[in-house]
């Protein structure tokens, strides 16, 4: 996760891109990018989806998760670490039925 943050943070440095890159800002556009996501699977099934646009389906998720990690490291939230925790909260309220 480090290297990947580290080269997102130096892409968007590189770019003088960091002052419109706020907690506001990042929030919106992951909501663009996961519609944008979601935009491929409209009016088919995940088969067709899949099949059709597997490409554009791949770079929307890395928008969205470029997107993600610059919201986690703006708020200097460990993201792994949060999900293993959301996880374990997940677990108590959904626990495996026997």
């Amino acid at each position: 996760m480090k290297e990947i943050m580290k080269k997102i943070i130096e892409f968007r440095d590189e770019r003088g891109w960091a002052e419109y890159h706020n907690e506001k800002d990042l929030a919106i556009s992951i909501s663009l990018e996961a519609n944008e996501l979601l935009e491929n699977f409209q009016w088919k099934n995940s088969e067709e989806a899949v099949d059709g646009s597997l490409q554009n389906i791949k770079e929307e998720m890395a928008d969205v998760f470029i997107y993600l990690l610059q919201l986690a490291d703006k708020l200097k939230i460990d993201l792994e670490e949060e999900a293993f925790k959301k996880m374990e909260k997940n677990a108590l309220k959904y626990p495996v039925k026997k």
